[in-house]
């Protein structure tokens, strides 16, 4: 991100510059209104995190076997930052929202649609997805494009799994995956920050990868609410953003898909939106990350790695320009 310094010498990050601009704009807008007096942002943050965790539905036990093929050594971000520092517009625009207000989400009855492409199209219900395949916990780095970052012990087992029982025709080049956009449980769906449902997609050899995981909890247990329950993806080497969550429809197609934050701002939240440190978005740096739960706010930040440290993806781009097709 662009860092901006101040007359004594401490560098210190302006909102403006690490949020897209009509989420920052809006979040003004709420703070104006919420600001009868002087807050210590210590303090509410604090405030919003008690508030979450007496919101929060009861967690449900949800255990699969460690992959150890698939399990960044770094230490792992505590649940508690985890859990309430999130990017879910659906539930409103600050971080510390979703953590609030997501206990609004119904995740049973849930079911998920597999259409387009595919010789065996079907509709899963969530015990049905839970059983498709052995769930298997894997640690994942997850880099988002504001500039931040965690490190997470997901459950789930490989997108893979789910494609083959379909069996997508030769036509099948783009998996497009739209999530669920209900007023009545998700307050941001009112909102003009993007145009819902929320949709994102991958080329259908970036979904068939073994590292794109089908992810149903984390930590152990049920996906929390907030963090994209009941189902969603995880694509480890992509910005946080292409990681679709609460999905309830899956599609294969023979064209490109039209992403949400592609749609919203083309020049800046491309298709491929892989993690590279050497291309800038157009109002902040790339190349450095802060990690959330381990450094302090003033701690030196870290260089983020090419595919978020994810190397072995590289071979799915050769040949092309991951600076123009960003």
């Amino acid at each position: 991100m662009l860092i901006k310094r101040s007359p004594n010498g401490i560098d210190l990050p302006f909102s403006s510059e690490i949020t897209p601009q009509a989420v920052y704009e809006s979040r003004r807008r709420f703070i104006a209104q919420m600001a009868a007096g002087a807050v210590a942002g210590g303090a509410l943050w604090e405030m919003a995190n008690r508030e979450a965790f007496a919101a929060a539905a009861p967690a449900q036990k949800l255990v699969g076997k460690l992959n150890p093929a698939y399990a960044a050594l770094d230490k792992q971000t505590p649940f508690k930052d985890a859990s309430t520092y999130n990017n879910f517009y659906e539930f409103g625009l600050d971080k510390s929202d979703p953590a609030q207000n997501a206990h609004t989400l119904k995740t049973r009855p849930w079911t998920v649609t597999i259409e387009g492409e595919v010789k065996k199209p079907m509709t899963l219900d969530l015990d049905a997805l839970l059983k498709l395949a052995p769930l298997e916990e894997r640690v994942y780095r997850l880099r988002c494009v504001e500039g931040w970052s965690m490190v997470m012990p997901w459950v789930g087992y490989s997108l893979s799994e789910l494609i083959k029982k379909v069996e997508p025709t030769g036509n099948a080049k783009y998996v497009e995956f739209v999530t669920l956009a209900d007023k009545a449980q998700m307050p941001g769906v009112s909102s003009r920050v993007l145009n819902w449902p929320y949709v994102e997609g991958l080329r259908i050899d970036e979904a068939n990868h073994p590292l794109t995981l089908l992810t149903l909890g984390m930590y152990g247990q049920t996906l929390p609410n907030q963090n994209g329950a009941p189902v969603r993806l995880v694509v480890p080497w992509k910005y946080g953003f292409k990681s679709a969550k609460s999905i309830v429809k899956i599609r294969f197609v023979k064209d490109q898909p039209r992403t949400a934050w592609n749609v919203s701002a083309p020049s800046e939240y491309g298709f491929y939106s892989n993690v590279n440190p050497e291309v800038d978005h157009p109002r902040w740096s790339q190349a450095s990350e802060r990690r959330i739960g381990e450094d302090g706010f003033f701690q030196k930040k870290r260089k983020t790695l090419m595919f978020n440290g994810y190397g072995d993806v590289a071979s799915l781009y050769s040949g092309l320009d991951l600076k123009k097709n960003f």
